[in-house]
């Protein structure tokens, strides 16, 4: 089976991805609404997984539906919850269905989300859910028995990872991103970037590795959003021009500027070859995203 996603990074396309998540019910209107409106304007998409430890419809539900829907699917698998076997588990049914694109995260503390009292497993994590799935394409466990069947059979699957390239200090994420490239990390989502100075600088150090970098976009929808992040998430910094660009604005047009400055970003992404794409994330304003794309006007670009 053609990786599309995989393929396009590989010929050089400026590859777009988005994010969708899912619904914390069975209620599954909102999420195949944005699937359909996205899926022909994007590369491909992602599904969370229980984001920030909030129990949701599964990640590997909403995939099912981005093929149905004709697209490209990235599963998101974190570790948080499940131990090696059940991860094992689930790549084999994801790998079934035609999945091959899997973003290994770690996961979010139960502490954070709507479960607290949840006992958090975190039996392997990131970097090691990697190696799990380079095994399971080579054709044997994470204990090194063999798969059944013919080689045919192999799930053949192209790992992702995320990294924090405006993290303070650096050097501890540029060790957790050697790590995983050398455990066999493909391509890379960075998180949310706002400095792109700082982007630059991560870029130049990962321009020596043979991985494809994907540039976290998180739109900004108010003041009161960029001045909460700089406050509350580690590794993120939205520049105070940024803050004073929205605040001018006023209250009636922050939203407006938002979707601006996102698409300026991708834009000045692609003009200058920092990355090899973006990541979109609009967490829950996923109807912005033709928005973004449209100020962006760089779908269908080459990187090189």
């Amino acid at each position: 089976m053609i990786n599309l996603f995989r393929q396009k990074l590989e010929d050089g396309e400026f590859v777009v991805t988005a994010e969708v998540g899912p619904p914390k019910g069975a209620d599954l209107r909102k999420m195949r609404e944005h699937i359909e409106m996205l899926v022909d304007m994007v590369d491909a998409l992602n599904v969370t997984d229980n984001q920030s430890s909030v129990m949701r419809y599964p990640s590997i539900g909403g995939c099912l539906d981005i093929i149905k829907a004709g697209g490209t699917p990235i599963l998101q698998m974190t570790c948080r919850d499940r131990n090696r076997m059940a991860l094992e588990s689930d790549l084999l049914f994801a790998a079934s269905l035609g999945i091959q694109n899997v973003l290994a995260l770690t996961g979010d503390a139960v502490t954070v989300g709507d479960h607290p009292q949840a006992k958090p497993v975190f039996d392997l994590d990131s970097t090691q859910l990697i190696d799990v799935m380079n095994h399971l394409s080579q054709g044997v466990d994470i204990s090194g028995n063999k798969l059944g069947g013919e080689k045919s059979y192999y799930p053949d699957f192209y790992p992702g990872a995320i990294v924090t390239p405006e993290a303070l200090p650096l050097e501890p994420q540029l060790m957790k991103f050697d790590k995983k490239v050398n455990i066999g990390a493909k391509f890379f989502q960075t998180q949310a970037i706002y400095d792109l100075d700082t982007f630059r600088n991560f870029m130049d150090y990962a321009r020596q590795f043979d991985v494809r970098i994907l540039a976290g976009i998180v739109l900004l929808t108010s003041t009161g959003m960029a001045k909460y992040m700089n406050r509350n998430v580690p590794g993120i910094v939205v520049p105070q021009g940024l803050i004073d660009e929205l605040y001018s604005a006023g209250k009636e047009r922050e939203f407006e500027v938002g979707v601006a400055i996102a698409g300026r970003m991708i834009r000045t992404i692609w003009e200058e070859k920092l990355a090899d794409g973006v990541h979109i994330m609009a967490i829950g304003r996923e109807s912005a995203i033709p928005s973004i794309l449209k100020a962006a006007g760089v779908k269908g670009q080459k990187v090189s």
